[in-house]
């Protein structure tokens, strides 16, 4: 008989991992990294199960809350296939090599203080190897393309509109009382993302498991964030200071490009530099290119335009790939605007231009996505008048603008007029990937819309397929 049992992303936003098993094999759904509060309150590893028993794995796309645990599960003995689309195999080799730089970083730096303290030294989750391993076990899949991947499993792929890659999955799974289809949601996009297409519609399924990130609420209207984005630029431009967003570098990165594209071609941008100073973001970028004919038709100027890089859209924008052109960058006292990693400022080179930039009260900082509690860009956004960056107690004099319209996740809306293409009988629905309380309003807008019962599974329960 069919189980699946979800394993991770239950009640939690990340670390998405969905175990089904048939009479003959086992097939691994995810094999995501736990983040921010989540890693805090759950374990990373040992898996709940033995790596070498799986047969394959299936995921939706490459963020690291669905695809960072790949390498571990490689390191402890599993060898099968790694099912992805064909962007997610390119954009993997950035996410896992940087995810297994920060390990080891994580680990040399605890191991100096556990040193200190006559400690047993800890070794990272996984490192490079570990990662090259993976990457060789990676199979890429055309959306629509239908593959049995096991002799009783049927893998497909459709457009999750969430970042480049990203699916939503059907799985045609055959047991002992015949075929049953589940469909796994992904990571559902905002409809109103510039690049990517709209999630496809989906009408059939036996089971549903579908994400609730934003299951109770709907996002700022777009119109009303683009307008306090380019105010924000405004502002920096007539105080003669430099921009500074703190940026994702899949997805986020590439929107500011394009929306910063659109008002530079208006003649409504004031700054006349763009910078790019994030290895990854740029390295992302370039994969993007290579799959602009994946993009949506709702900018025909952008498609006829942009026919080879982003530089044809923004002519202003530059990529800093060295250290010493980053620094060179807090030469430049006014007119840059400067996207750089990380999004929740918590490592990478926005810190360096904070420290250079934040106690500047001519400095505007755009902040574009969420802020986890406990991380520096939440400060900000919570108004801190003083910030400690390496090792550095800061002024914050800066101008802090957060908008908040350009999440690339669907809100609650989206989610239910997504749930409600699907036939009658309508399939048994399982809310994931969200917070409890937020899966609860999702729960019960679904009943006073749809008419549907929804379940929310517990951390390691088991269902029958």
């Amino acid at each position: 008989m069919a189980t699946l049992s979800f394993l991770g992303a239950a009640q939690h936003v990340t670390g998405s991992c969905y175990l089904i098993q048939t009479d003959q094999h086992r097939l691994l759904l995810e094999c995501g990294i736990t983040q921010g509060e989540d890693k805090r309150n759950q374990q990373q590893g040992p898996f709940p199960f033995d790596p070498q028993t799986i047969d394959a794995v299936v995921l939706s796309h490459a963020h690291l809350d669905h695809s960072g645990l790949t390498p571990l599960l490689v390191r402890e003995g599993f060898r099968g296939p790694i099912y992805v689309t064909l962007p997610s195999r390119d954009l993997l080799p950035v996410m896992l090599k940087d995810a297994a730089f920060l390990q080891q970083k994580d680990a040399d730096w605890e191991n100096k203080r556990r040193q200190r303290a006559g400690q047993k030294r800890v070794q990272p989750l996984y490192t490079i190897k570990d990662v090259e391993q993976t990457l060789e076990l990676l199979e890429g899949m055309e959306y629509g393309e239908q593959k049995t991947i096991l002799p009783d499993i049927e893998l497909c792929y459709r457009d999750a509109g969430h970042i480049i890659g990203a699916a939503i999955v059907e799985l045609w799974v055959t047991g002992n009382k015949g075929k049953r289809k589940l469909v796994f949601s992904g990571d559902l996009g905002n409809s109103h993302a510039p690049l990517v297409q709209d999630p496809a519609s989906i009408d059939a399924a036996d089971l549903l498991l579908m994400e609730s990130t934003y299951g109770d609420r709907d996002h700022i209207p777009l119109d009303e964030t683009l307008d306090e984005f380019k105010d924000a630029l405004d502002a920096a431009a007539e105080a003669g200071g430099n921009v500074l967003i703190p940026a994702f570098a899949v997805g986020r990165t590439q929107d500011l490009i394009y929306w910063l594209g659109q008002l530079h071609r208006k003649g409504q941008l004031k700054q006349q530099k763009v910078f790019i100073d994030s290895p990854m973001a740029t390295k992302v970028s370039h994969i993007y290119q290579k799959y602009r004919h994946y993009f949506n038709y709702d900018d025909p100027d952008f498609r006829n335009t942009m026919t080879h890089s982003w530089e044809q859209w923004l002519p202003i924008l530059n990529y800093t790939e060295s250290v010493e052109e980053s620094m060179e960058l807090n030469r430049i006292s006014g007119g840059a605007i400067i996207i750089a990693g990380s999004g929740m400022c918590t490592g990478g080179r926005i810190r360096h231009h904070f420290k250079y930039n934040l106690w500047r009260k001519q400095t505007h900082v755009i902040i574009v996505g969420y802020q986890a509690i406990g991380t520096l860009g939440r400060a900000l956004v919570d108004g801190a008048k003083r910030v400690n960056i390496l090792g550095n107690e800061i002024a914050v004099k800066a101008k802090i603008h957060t908008l908040g319209g350009f999440s690339a996740h669907a809100g609650q809306s989206q989610l239910l007029e997504w749930a409600g293409r699907f036939h009658k009988p309508r399939p048994r629905l399982y809310l994931i990937h969200g917070e409890t309380e937020k899966m609860l309003t999702l729960q019960r807008e679904l009943v006073r819309e749809h008419n549907w019962n929804a379940y929310i599974p517990s951390q390691g329960e088991v269902i029958h397929l």
